[in-house]
């Protein structure tokens, strides 16, 4: 995996070991405690005023008083300080479990987001829900952390190892993060009236009835922040190294296990109150971490982790207000306030990328390494096997369904002599086969293209923030215009799409397009764009996500041939260049002197490159939808089949690809017929197992 270093001028990704023997001004400490006190004071007056009913800042005032009328005490008591109280608490659980878990993984990157705790904690919650199991406080709180802590023990098992960095951190977090994600959806479309509200809910929503929840979780935060400050100084001294931390006598591992447990429970806690609330993890450490440079004792976690707690509190509050602020009371009622902390938090994502560049070519796992069958011969064999498992998969999603056909009565409606009944059947499948075929293969494409470029096997398509991009045009015109045509649909998805790779690419150009940096900016435009997605939803109707939801996990229902055209000819245009370009696609993938050494113009082959597989991907996003982990699955395949030259590779991973998504295609409408499953979400359950394995056996790099 590649190793990711900060440049010579910049901090280090984590809190220095000079820190802790650096000396403590106590009273720059005290300053910035007693700022940020006021902060919080001043940012809860302002929250307090905000709201739906007629009750301003003048009532309050004579409420502290003593005075004022029964309906403002009403308001303040039953809504208003109960949103405020959970912000709160929220705050505090995540700011300070966010800088435990940088200082155990010794990376900015890591928090409850990244490292998958929250979407854990978030399908646990929503499964009790889905079955009908009504939890009380304390049982759906536990519930929350044990799935947060399996997410999050398989997250940081899997980016440990053989060039643990950043990126790699992030990359095994929003895999496991996505296919728990994907988890909730098929949830929250096959149980919608079980689960009706929890969309919006799912990003973070501060609205509570009464102050159950709050006092009933609080105590659990303030314990577990206290035990993170009972272990603040075995943290000082871990920062040194796990060798020297031993050397010293302190148990490492029972350290580890024992941050990471309290911090699960505390992102566990502020899930049972809010729900996901995302990036304060991130965002409020990565805030005190600047101001940390210029008091001496920051760094120290008696003072960070408290710090870190109030900073959380700054950046949950200051959103909630924005998000009123801006949008009225009303809709801020309705905009869940994870939004806007996503949003900061892909700010903050894209910021911190800057800081890194590569030091070396991504360590891959053996079964793709160069060399696995090398010869023309099992090239064709390999070739021909996976053309005929495709051309089966064709056929199958032809018979298969909730009425099933006999190859004669697909023969029959070739022909012209199929009855009413099959031609229906047949007129409305095979559009859905294409669509598959074709949207598996450009997205296959595309994710050997990214790989190679990237010289990343970890990466795909949906990294460039593509998929984001077509999501935000396609569910404005489907939730602004309903009646809107399939050409409006796609023509805004594909806009979208465009957009938002010239912003990653804008952002990225630093560099020329540095794979590690652009990696890192297309994860966080791609997390700001689901944000947007969010609002969007929640703004036009918030209790029929539905209908956004089966777009978002792509699906081929109800396709037509006119639809299909924009792929078709994407794949026309695209595919001949590049497999033209195949030799400089394999030497971009060894390293990043190479290729300048044999002339090859980096940046600007780079950008070509990645602007042809955007391409693939913004077509392929709207004629089916998003489609996740096809452009990771299928070339990492292609490559462990017929080794890593491109001319064997592009043509292998097509093949695969259409396959990969035909299968999910008939799964999804055969499995629980006559309901079907959109073939995204299972693209998505299918791929994170190959993917753990895939991270899995780069993580010890053996044969």
């Amino acid at each position: 995996m590649t190793q990711v270093h900060p440049t010579a001028r910049q901090a280090p990704p984590v809190a220095p070991a000079v820190a802790l023997a650096e000396p403590v001004a106590k009273g720059r400490l005290a300053l910035v405690a007693l700022a940020g006190a006021l902060a919080v004071v001043l940012l809860a007056a302002v929250h307090v005023t905000q709201g739906t009913a007629d009750v301003d800042a003048a009532d309050l005032w004579r409420l502290a008083l003593g005075g004022g009328t029964d309906q403002a005490a009403a308001v303040v008591i039953a809504s208003r300080i109960p949103r405020l109280l959970a912000g709160v608490l929220v705050g505090v659980a995540l700011g300070a479990a966010g800088a435990a878990l940088q200082s155990i993984a010794r990376n900015t990157l890591a928090s409850p987001d990244t490292l998958g705790v929250n979407a854990g904690a978030f399908l646990a919650v929503v499964t009790a829900a889905a079955f009908g199991i009504s939890l009380p406080i304390f049982a759906s709180g536990a519930l929350a952390f044990l799935g947060g802590l399996l997410a999050a023990g398989l997250v940081l098992a899997l980016s440990s190892g053989a060039g643990a960095g950043p990126t790699r951190l992030v990359l095994a977090g929003s895999a496991i993060s996505l296919a728990l994600y994907a988890l909730v959806t098929v949830l929250l479309l096959l149980f919608a009236q079980e689960t009706t509200g929890l969309y919006a809910w799912g990003s973070g929503a501060l609205g509570q009835i009464g102050l159950d929840a709050v006092t009933r979780m609080g105590p659990v935060v303030l314990l577990a922040v206290a035990g993170l400050l009972l272990l603040a100084r075995r943290l000082d001294i871990l920062g040194l190294g796990d060798d020297t931390a031993a050397v010293l006598g302190m148990p490492v591992r029972r350290t580890r296990l024992l941050v990471v447990l309290l911090a699960v429970l505390l992102s566990a806690a502020a899930v049972t109150v809010a729900g996901p609330v995302a990036f304060v993890g991130l965002c409020a450490p990565a805030l005190v971490r600047l101001v940390a440079s210029r008091v001496p004792g920051l760094h120290r976690h008696r003072a960070l982790v408290p710090v870190s707690a109030v900073a959380g509190v700054l950046v949950v509050l200051g959103a909630d207000v924005l998000v009123r602020f801006a949008l009225g009371a009303n809709a801020g009622v309705e905009v869940p306030t994870g939004v806007i902390t996503t949003v900061f938090g892909a700010v903050v994502l894209v910021a911190l990328a800057y800081r890194f560049r590569d030091s070396g070519p991504v360590r891959e796992a053996p079964a793709a390494r160069p060399g696995r069958l090398r010869t023309r011969r099992a090239f064709t064999l390999v070739a021909c096997t996976s053309l005929a498992l495709t051309v089966a998969a064709a056929v199958a999603g032809m018979l298969l369904g909730d009425a099933l056909l006999l190859t004669g009565d697909v023969a029959n409606w070739v022909a012209g002599r199929s009855g009413p009944v099959v031609t229906y059947v047949l007129d409305a499948r095979f559009p859905r086969v294409l669509a598959a075929l074709l949207a598996g293969g450009a997205l296959a494409v595309a994710g050997t293209a990214v790989q190679a470029v990237c010289r990343n096997p970890l990466a795909e398509p949906g990294l460039l923030g593509v998929s984001g991009g077509a999501g935000i045009g396609a569910v404005l015109v489907i939730t602004v215009v309903p009646a809107a045509g399939i050409w409006m649909i796609t023509g805004a998805a594909g806009l979208g799409a465009l957009v938002a790779c010239a912003l990653v690419f804008g952002l990225a150009a630093r560099g020329w397009l540095a794979s590690d940096r652009l990696v890192l900016i297309g994860v966080g435009v791609s997390h700001g764009a689901m944000a947007v997605i969010t609002v969007l939803i929640v703004l036009t109707d918030p209790w029929n996500s539905t209908k956004a939801l089966t777009w978002l996990s792509g699906s081929t229902y109800g396709r037509t041939l006119p639809q299909l055209l924009p792929v078709a000819v994407a794949l026309l245009l695209t595919v001949p260049v590049l497999v033209g370009a195949r030799g400089e696609l394999d030497v971009m993938a060894l390293d990043e002197d190479t290729p300048r050494v044999l002339g090859i113009r980096l940046g600007p082959t780079r950008l070509l490159l990645l602007g042809l597989a955007a391409l693939l991907t913004a077509t392929a996003v709207a004629a089916v939808g998003v489609i996740s982990f096809v452009g990771l699955v299928a070339p990492h395949a292609a490559r462990a089949l017929v080794g890593s030259r491109h001319a064997r590779a592009l043509p292998v991973a097509a093949l695969l690809g259409g396959l990969l998504v035909c299968l999910a295609d008939i799964l999804g409408r055969t499995v629980i017929a006559p309901a079907q499953l959109p073939a995204g979400l299972l693209t998505a359950v299918v791929g994170t197992p190959y993917f753990v394995w895939l991270l899995w056996r780069s993580r010890t790099g053996s044969r």
